[in-house]
């Protein structure tokens, strides 16, 4: 089976619902020109992500009773989307979510697990913490979806990869910080590792959807990243540009990158779990 899919690697207005709205239309229009069937938004795509207090004006629920998520919603009748957002619950806890739609549902949702209050960021002041991390199916194959510090804590990859995931879907709002070559920059390098390290330790499919632009003095780098199985890129999106990056991926790659090298099948799982076990209760 053959999946052309894509990135939309843009860039967000802040606070702006009804401008992103159509950022994200144009994209799927583009997308669906170029035959794309999955297309994959950064990290709080229809928000901007430097956010603060704006956060609770912005927040939404995934349904059609929203005029925004109507219109994503009747999109994904041709196209799987995922988008990321703002999500209130129906207690008014705010969460850093991804959503991914299909067929006009909402498929699968994920709240951001891992939220970093260090240093530049402070997520943890405006928002609730997700509390599970599951594979779901779509009608490409079972995923599993992550947004950005998550896929930093490779327990969370782990995880999906455990529980079915054969591609795994990592969206960010990732800003440019530290130094590593005159091309690169050193958080662009450290995540590109990641992604790669994640398709040839998992033998799983890697899309990471990263924004650009700017918001209060923080750059956002872009350089979406897909891989294949065996670690291979197959393609990359431009530092700090809007693009959008397409693959045609081969599904028979992971039927291949298995057999030569097998770690899902000698995964010990019940070990891991006994050593977790003993780890925890020695704590």
């Amino acid at each position: 089976m053959k999946l052309k899919v894509g990135l939309a690697q843009i860039t967000p207005k802040l606070g702006d619902l009804e401008a992103n709205l159509e950022r994200h239309l144009q994209a799927i229009d583009e997308a669906a020109e170029s035959g794309v069937e999955l297309l994959v938004f950064p990290e709080l795509s229809l928000t901007g992500y430097r956010l603060r207090d704006l956060a609770f004006s912005v927040a939404s629920q995934p349904t059609y009773k929203n005029p925004i998520f109507a219109r994503l919603l009747d999109a994904s009748r041709d196209m799987d989307l995922v988008v990321g957002f703002v999500e209130a619950d129906i207690r008014q806890k705010f969460f850093i979510s991804a959503a991914y739609l299909s067929g006009g549902e909402v498929v699968h949702l994920h709240r951001k697990v891992y939220l970093p209050t260090y240093g530049m960021f402070d997520e943890g002041r405006y928002f609730a913490w997700g509390d599970h991390i599951r594979a779901f199916d779509t009608r490409f194959g079972r995923v599993g979806l992550l947004i950005c510090e998550d896929f930093w804590h490779v327990s969370a990859a782990y995880t999906l990869w455990l529980d079915g995931a054969d591609m795994l879907i990592l969206t960010s709002s990732s800003p440019g910080r530290g130094l590593a070559t005159e091309q690169k920059i050193g958080s662009a390098r450290w995540v590109e590792h990641i992604n790669q390290a994640y398709a040839s330790m998992f033998t799983n499919f890697i899309l990471h959807s990263n924004r650009t632009g700017f918001e209060d003095g923080v750059t956002f780098y872009g350089g979406s990243t897909i891989y294949d199985p065996e670690g291979n890129l197959l393609n990359q999106g431009p530092y700090y540009e809007e693009a959008l990056v397409t693959a045609k991926l081969d599904l028979n790659d992971l039927r291949r990158a298995r057999i030569r090298l097998p770690l899902l099948r000698d995964e010990r799982v019940a070990l891991t779990r006994r050593e977790l076990s003993r780890i925890l209760d020695n704590q």
